[in-house]
């Protein structure tokens, strides 16, 4: 009798909370931030998907013009060239910055000295400015490193490797990679700190080395930060502009023009729906993306 009278409260104490009045005042702050989002987000993106489907050229009459727009896309060249360019710089980089940031984060770990303050100077590049990193390192491919090239006598270094269409990617994957590897090293760093210092005293019992430690224990106890990693950094990268901007403008020709690049060089020559269709495309990648990472990190929160 007295556990069905526990359940019957328990279950009329439920029902309260669920029919408890929200306060007034959670409403205070919420409408002001859902209206400025409303109208600084989704009214902008609503209309620029609506004229995507015109051929307005961002000013003056349009008329609607269906699936046009979307249909050119597929047979541009250019459009095509900036996706390939864009995902295959993005994998490119997600794979550097991680493997990068996961070795230091190993290191920074370790039982080293300084590594505190080592930590400080590794996060540095996090909060310097994307363009401002893109000049600096402008500077030091163009001049710098010919020089040195000419003066040990390296026909490879002697030209300027954002010259080169064939290799002027490999100098925005460098650039791109030194900034975003200390965000992913704190990352991982918060992933290696959440391991149990037991697991390791075990391993070191049974014998195990240190490569099969991190093979073997690091590795999977942090297999969620990695994948969270590997998504966020695809995601950011596919956004890729001013450290471009900065470093070969879209060049040489448009062998490193990314589809950020290209939408906004369309809005400004006139292509406003084409280039609004185009964003409506990438908006859609990033959306399957989103889902691929909600999909893939779901319950990784209890690894630790």
């Amino acid at each position: 009798m007295t556990a069905t009278s526990t359940l019957v409260t328990g279950a009329d104490r439920r029902g309260q909370r669920s029919t408890r009045r929200v306060e007034p005042i959670y409403y205070v702050f919420l409408l002001p931030t859902l209206a400025l989002f409303t109208l600084a987000i989704t009214v902008p993106a609503v209309m620029g998907i609506f004229f995507s489907f015109t051929d307005s050229i961002g000013i003056g009459s349009w008329n609607l013009i269906g699936f046009t727009n979307y249909i050119a896309l597929f047979s541009d060249p250019a459009i095509l060239q900036s996706y390939l360019f864009t995902i295959g710089f993005s994998i490119a980089t997600v794979i550097v910055v991680n493997v990068a940031a996961f070795l230091l984060a190993v290191g920074l770990t370790s039982r080293i000295r300084f590594r505190t303050g080592l930590r400080a100077v590794f996060v540095i590049p996090m909060v310097i400015s994307g363009i401002i990193i893109a000049y600096v390192f402008n500077f030091l491919f163009s001049n710098s490193l010919p020089a040195a090239g000419a003066a040990l006598g390296v026909p490879f270094l002697e030209t300027s490797l954002l010259a080169n269409p064939d290799l002027a990617w490999i100098a925005i994957v460098i650039v791109t990679a030194w900034q975003a590897i200390p965000g992913t090293l704190l990352i991982y760093i918060a992933g290696l700190l959440s391991v149990p210092g037991d697991v390791y005293e075990a391993a070191d019992l049974d014998g195990a080395s240190k490569t099969q430690q991190l093979l073997r224990i690091t590795l999977p106890l942090v297999a969620g930060y990695v994948v969270i990693n590997v998504i966020l950094g695809f995601k950011g990268f596919l956004n890729a502009y001013d450290i471009i901007v900065g470093l070969t403008n879209g060049g040489p020709g448009t062998a490193t023009r990314s589809v950020a690049m290209t939408i906004i060089a369309g809005f400004n020559g006139g292509d406003y729906a084409y280039q609004m269709a185009n964003a409506t495309i990438f908006f859609l990648v990033a959306v399957a993306i989103s889902i691929l990472q909600l999909s893939l990190t779901r319950g990784r929160n209890q690894i630790s």
